[in-house]
């Protein structure tokens, strides 16, 4: 089943605008803070804040770059997986030209219902009944090919078998890639980095006496459009975007649909 995170709870649309939100108020927060401290002790202006808030942004910027590559490399781990499954389904179906008429028969019809549960994208490879067809599809596909190699022992044969065990085992490789996603404590600690940078930086407006709402507006734009992408790059197979399944289309247009 698909692993459920906690950045997967909301739509991305509603997690935007809880993060514009979000940093609104502790940006506001910091800016009232900061200007009744001015008000109250003049010296507070001659503090090193501006050092720490600049310290503060930069771990923010650090930490979403840094989240933003893992999101980035697992994302086109899973694009890749896709390109690979789709050549090892079609290598598999060549190779049955090498098995008995019968067995052949059976073994495309097989392989074309696989390759079109597979183009369905990530929603169906990982619910149970996409994960239960998978598994029947291929005890089926592996009878067939034990069952010919007890009849023939030959090398043609065992491409059938080899190209096969392949295509079994980038099935790990898809469901690997697809459970394997930003750890929440990654999300935890980037959420209170985010909060308290965006704090401080109010804090320094407040003690300036300076409240420049255009600033603010842009510095949410840009920090939540980072972070709602993040959290798109983050999902399989949901949100904008996606992981496209062309080439597995490709793959069922050019051997045809499974025969009922």
């Amino acid at each position: 089943m698909m692993t459920i995170k906690i950045i997967d709870v909301f739509p991305l649309p509603v997690i935007y605008i809880i993060t514009a939100v979000i940093i609104l108020i502790a940006m506001e927060l910091g800016w009232r803070y900061g200007n009744y401290r001015r008000r109250r002790a003049e010296e507070e202006n001659k503090a090193p804040v501006s050092a720490a808030v600049g310290a503060t942004v930069g771990l923010l910027a650090f930490l979403l770059a840094f989240t933003f590559g893992m999101a980035e490399s697992r994302y086109n781990n899973r694009k890749q997986v896709v390109l690979l499954e789709a050549n090892a389904i079609g290598t598999t179906y060549l190779r049955t030209d090498f098995l008995s008429e019968q067995a052949r028969d059976e073994a495309r019809n097989l392989l074309r219902e696989y390759a079109a549960l597979r183009s369905r994208g990530a929603n169906t490879v990982m619910s149970p009944e996409g994960m239960l067809k998978t598994s029947y599809i291929l005890d089926r596909l592996w009878a067939i090919a034990a069952n010919a190699g007890t009849k023939s022992d030959s090398i043609t044969t065992g491409l059938f078998t080899q190209s096969l065990n392949e295509m079994i085992d980038i099935d790990a490789v898809r469901l690997a890639a697809l459970r394997n996603r930003i750890p929440d404590s990654i999300w935890f600690m980037l959420c209170v980095v985010t909060l308290v940078s965006m704090f401080s930086m109010g804090y320094q407006f407040g003690l300036t006496g300076i409240h420049s709402w255009a600033g603010t507006i842009l510095l949410v734009i840009v920090f939540t459009t980072v972070f709602t992408l993040i959290a798109d790059l983050d999902r399989p197979q949901d949100g904008l975007v996606q992981v496209s399944q062309q080439s597995l289309i490709d793959l069922v247009n050019k051997i045809g649909p499974p025969v009922p």
